[in-house]
């Protein structure tokens, strides 16, 4: 390529049929909010700010190509969306990343393309990048590149979002926000039985909604922490502890305060999944911790110095893989085999706080990976695995799509494809990797004790790919029918 020559960046842009992925994924982990404006820094056609102002958003959107008139502003949110990784000057990539950062009041969400996605794109090598055959440029990052270039660049809070996306925060607290939030398992309502109580049923919903704050955090609230509820109640009760004392009498004393002791087992686990978490770009100072997380330190553990020690024991032993091992093999959830711990996604955090706290040591560089639904947890090494089978629920042997390795000894994340894949892996007894409460467990269960009286499970090493788990059925004269086994005629 001739060195005057222009690279056509504009034709990197494309219309997306919906939100692209880190607005949709900042939406849902409510960096973008009602009261914030956003500025899509880099917007191409303005499909995401198009978008954006039809959800009711304040939005605006800027780009050198397609929008090269509209204002250049700042606001609560910026978007640096799939832009640096179409810049080929490494010199003039990191001005915009910092043009981008000096727009954001609060967050600035960046997206860039992962180095897996090299793969697809034909082209020849040009600088740190690919120069594709449309003559566009494209440059790909390993995550853990794409950390140290944020880190070293805007030496600000940062959270991996997902693979190729993170937010950076001029506020350390949202940031410890959002990490707590990850950790945090919300309140589900439960059946409450057959409340006489006049004045329960007067209150049911201010009640409720105190319910549902002890049952999740696991201690009282303050007075601000519940605002719709809490004017009636103190009005009606005087106190927020003489609510909680009505609310333990029409429980029942026994039921509430085995609710309760439950609620603070597991908000503590929380507390401590986010502690370890946070100390990978550094634990907050007491002083700069979200109030809520404060409050819940001093409720449940007493000192932000002992909630750290606790949480820095469990660190420790993440780097024993004697100590790993040993609690894979007392999981109650997940499948359980010579080299690894399997784990559906919703039974993560059923696990213990140690397992935790290793799987969300990958999550430090990976962010979430939204597609994955199966998470592998090494015995043998210190190595997470997030594993896609797009059909998990209703395929009863469902193939692997994708997975994402993450070997925490190096800081590597290496992805593999099967979905060209003529005989890629396929999945067993899936009742085994969901909690016994999954929607599906009784029907999965089900399609194992017919396999296994059909004889189709024995020798399971010699089913676990599509090729032989089809070789198997012809041989016994089996088919599947769903989740039900059919014999041939």
């Amino acid at each position: 390529m001739d060195a005057t020559q222009v690279v056509p960046r504009h034709l990197t842009a494309i219309a997306r049929p919906d939100l692209s992925k880190p607005v949709a994924l900042a939406l849902a982990d409510g960096i973008i909010a009602p009261s914030l404006t956003v500025f899509d820094y880099g917007c191409g056609r303005g499909d995401d700010v198009t978008r954006l102002k039809v959800l009711g958003y304040e939005a605006h959107g800027w780009d050198p190509g397609h929008c090269p008139d509209s204002r250049i502003r700042s606001a609560d949110v910026v978007n640096l969306g799939y832009v640096v990784n179409v810049i080929e000057d490494p010199a003039e990539r990191a001005r915009v990343l910092r043009t981008a950062w000096s727009l954001a009041r609060h967050v600035l969400v960046v997206a860039a393309r992962p180095d897996w996605e090299a793969r697809n794109v034909a082209g020849k090598r040009h600088g740190d990048g690919i120069l594709t055959n449309r003559g566009t440029f494209q440059k790909f990052f390993r995550q853990e590149e794409l950390q140290a270039w944020l880190q070293s660049e805007l030496k600000a809070s940062f959270v991996a979002a997902a693979p190729g996306i993170f937010y950076v925060f001029r506020d350390e607290s949202r940031a410890q926000s959002l990490l707590a939030s990850r950790v945090t398992r919300r309140y589900a309502p439960m059946h409450c039985p057959d409340i006489r109580r006049a004045v329960y049923e007067t209150h049911r919903e201010e009640m409720d909604a105190l319910r549902g704050f002890v049952e999740t955090r696991g201690r009282l609230p303050e007075l601000r922490e519940l605002p719709g509820a809490t004017a009636h109640l103190i009005a009606s009760f005087s106190s927020i502890k003489r609510a909680a004392a009505v609310l333990r009498q029409v429980i029942g004393a026994e039921e509430w305060d085995h609710r309760l002791e439950s609620a603070r087992e597991r908000a503590r686990q929380d507390l401590l999944v986010y502690l370890a978490f946070a100390a990978f770009s550094g634990r907050p100072k007491a002083a700069n911790l979200p109030k809520e997380v404060a409050l819940d330190v001093k409720a449940l553990f007493g000192s932000y110095r002992t909630a750290c020690d606790q949480a820095d024991q469990l660190l420790h032993c993440v780097a024993d893989q004697q100590a790993l091992n040993a609690t894979c093999r007392q999981s109650r959830v997940g499948k359980l085999t010579a080299e690894a711990l399997y784990v559906h996604t919703s039974g993560l955090d059923l696990l213990s706080p140690l397992l935790r706290i290793y799987e969300a040591c990958a999550r430090v560089l990976t962010g979430t990976v939204t597609e994955a639904n199966i998470v592998k947890l090494s015995r043998t090494a210190p190595k997470v695995s997030y594993l896609t089978y797009p059909d998990f629920d209703r395929n009863p042997h469902p193939a692997l799509a994708t997975s994402l390795h993450v070997d925490l000894n190096l800081l590597r994340v290496r992805y593999v494809d099967f979905r060209e894949s003529a005989n890629p892996p396929i999945l067993h007894r899936k009742e085994t990797f969901v909690p016994t409460d999954h929607p599906s467990h009784a029907k999965f269960a089900y399609l194992t004790r017919q396999e296994e009286r059909a004889g189709l499970l024995r020798d399971s090493a010699g089913i676990g790919t599509r090729e032989r788990w089809q070789s198997r059925l012809d041989e016994l004269g089996y088919r599947l029918h769903g989740h039900r086994v059919i014999r041939k005629k």
